[in-house]
């Protein structure tokens, strides 16, 4: 007998902005069959024949067996090697951006209980999900409404499983992967709307309202309340509403410290056609705030000229480093002035991180959750010797300087976990002219947090479902070079997860990380024509600059 569950695992209307998704709700059809004593010959098959689910078939209401299919997933899980135990790096799966509605409710609670139960039989640690300040804050300063993670929180402690939550004090929507559009509470809009210096602008003046510019962290700009105050009144409520929970159920809290939740500047937006893969992106230093800092650092070292604006020669959104007068091979990245400037830039969000983790870690001391930091994985243009895009997102990472080791060595002094992206690219998979090198990139992190003694996990960068992706991550997963990974985030639940193919790499993929990333029948290769790396288009003109002059 087999159970068969139709189950609508799409939530708020999404923008139809990527290929990879729907607006559309969508419905996995799953399939158990009864459970029987297996043989050995059974238990010795792959992990994929104790949980499937066949591809979304279209929309259909629940079946009223629900309660039995409950009874006979919630204790199914992929059994695991107990020799492997001190190598398993466990796997969560991020839920969907809307999990929780805009009105401040759980979406779809029996879709999510379906797809949870499943997530549950493929043998996953647990789920993470964005805790929304637009959402939670939404009625007003220090009014939270918090039923909607309740719900969800519940439901994940009675099936089992663990929960990672994101304190996302960024905005939703304008970069890759964003489904659905959050903005910041409405009472954040206003104040925005009358001092637009509160958030991060370019040089050309364009306002960037993903996140509060980390030039006024200290300043009561926010109806009497700093932008730090307010973060630490949030995470604080979130502390005393879910007290029970911390550190049984909410095994870590992710303190979001930027756009997309990573600690860098919002230099390369997507929204508009502002930002294309794989520009150098621009300096984020034009709110009032933060020209009064850089002025200050200048006249501090009696350079006043040099805190009067940015640099004048570093170009445009979507140029390359050769076309730009900082950026190129001995441009002026490398001079006296460029290396105040970088100081000051990239010493400004680690300051701006220091004060994020330091007020986390007052309000989460003792309650048993880790606590991480998301950093970015730029990996376009990593070949050059400046790495421009990293420098305009802060990250003062060159040819002659290792610009991870000092936020590693951040991370550590308040014993917070670095979660790193871009664990599943390859070099071989991104265009030669964009100069990228993911691999290197995750070896510099990786041995980063090993000489500075943090953790670190990882994520996906973007959505893959094939095996030559998790294969990738099971390889960078191990500790040959640097760092092993002490768990690893999955991007993303929805549609395409659970459709057959996709789902057998999965449950394939938590079990090898069970045994350490060293057992893997996946393949080596993408057989699925993934999109790779995100928004690039070939260029009809070959750039003449040579890959030898670049570097």
């Amino acid at each position: 007998m087999a159970l068969t569950l139709h189950s609508s695992t799409s939530f708020i209307k999404s923008k139809d902005n990527r290929s990879s998704r729907t607006s559309d709700d969508f419905t996995g059809a799953i399939s158990f069959s009864q459970m029987k004593q297996p043989s050995s010959q059974q238990r010795a098959k792959n992990s994929t024949h104790e949980a499937q689910l066949s591809p979304a078939e279209g929309i259909s209401s629940y079946s009223e067996g629900m309660n039995e299919l409950g009874e006979k997933l919630h204790g199914m899980t992929v059994p695991h090697s107990h020799s492997h135990d001190n190598l398993r790096v466990p796997v969560f799966v991020m839920l969907p951006l809307d999990t929780v509605s805009l009105g401040g409710t759980l979406n779809k609670p029996r879709a999510m209980l379906a797809s949870l139960m499943a997530l549950k039989s493929a043998g996953v640690e647990g789920v993470m999900v964005d805790v929304w300040w637009g959402l939670v804050e939404k009625d007003g300063p220090l009014k939270y409404n918090w039923e909607g993670y309740t719900e969800l929180i519940k439901m994940v402690k009675k099936i089992g499983l663990k929960l990672q939550v994101v304190m996302s004090f960024h905005q939703c929507g304008g970069n890759v992967g964003d489904s659905c559009t959050i903005p910041l509470p409405p009472w954040v809009l206003e104040e925005i709307s009358k001092n637009p210096d509160l958030v991060y602008t370019d040089k050309s003046g364009r306002r960037n309202p993903e996140y509060i510019s980390l030039g006024c962290d200290s300043l009561a700009v926010l109806r009497g309340r700093t932008p730090i105050q307010v973060y630490s009144d949030f995470m604080r409520s979130f502390r005393k509403r879910f007290k029970d929970y911390i550190g049984d159920v909410v095994v870590e809290v992710q303190v979001g410290m930027g756009p997309c939740g990573e600690l860098r500047y919002p230099s390369y937006p997507e929204s508009n056609g502002t930002w294309r893969f794989p520009g150098i992106g621009e300096f984020q230093c034009y709110d009032k705030y933060m020209r009064a800092s850089l002025a200050a650092a200048a006249e501090a070292i009696a350079k006043d000229d040099w805190g009067q604006q940015g640099p004048h020669d570093a170009g445009q959104y979507n140029q390359f480093p050769e076309d730009t007068g900082f950026f190129r091979r001995d441009g002026t990245w490398n001079s006296e002035y460029g290396q105040f400037f970088m100081e000051w830039y990239s010493g400004k969000l680690l300051d701006h991180g220091e004060k994020m983790l330091n007020a986390a870690n007052i309000i989460f001391q003792g309650t048993g959750a880790k606590l991480s930091g998301k950093v970015a994985g730029i990996h376009w243009h990593y070949k050059t010797r400046s790495h421009a895009a990293e420098l305009t997102a802060g990250y003062y990472n060159t040819r002659h300087r290792d610009g991870y080791l000092p936020i590693a060595r951040m991370m550590a002094k308040h014993g917070v976990v670095l979660n790193f992206t871009c664990m599943e690219m390859r070099d071989g998979e991104q265009p030669n002219e964009a100069n990228c090198s993911p691999e290197g990139l995750v070896r510099q992190v990786k041995m980063a947090t090993k000489l500075a003694g943090t953790e670190l996990a990882g994520e996906n960068a973007l959505e893959r479902y094939d095996g030559g992706a998790f294969s990738q991550v099971l390889a960078t997963s191990r500790s040959d070079s640097g760092n092993a990974l002490s768990a690893f985030t999955y991007l993303r639940m929805n549609k395409r997860l659970f459709e057959a193919e996709n789902w057998r790499n999965l449950v394939e993929f938590v079990k090898s990380m069970s045994e350490g990333g060293r057992s893997t029948r996946l393949p080596d290769s993408d057989r699925v024509g993934t999109d790779l790396y995100v928004g690039f288009i070939k260029q009809n003109n070959v750039r003449k600059e040579s890959e030898a002059a670049l570097v």
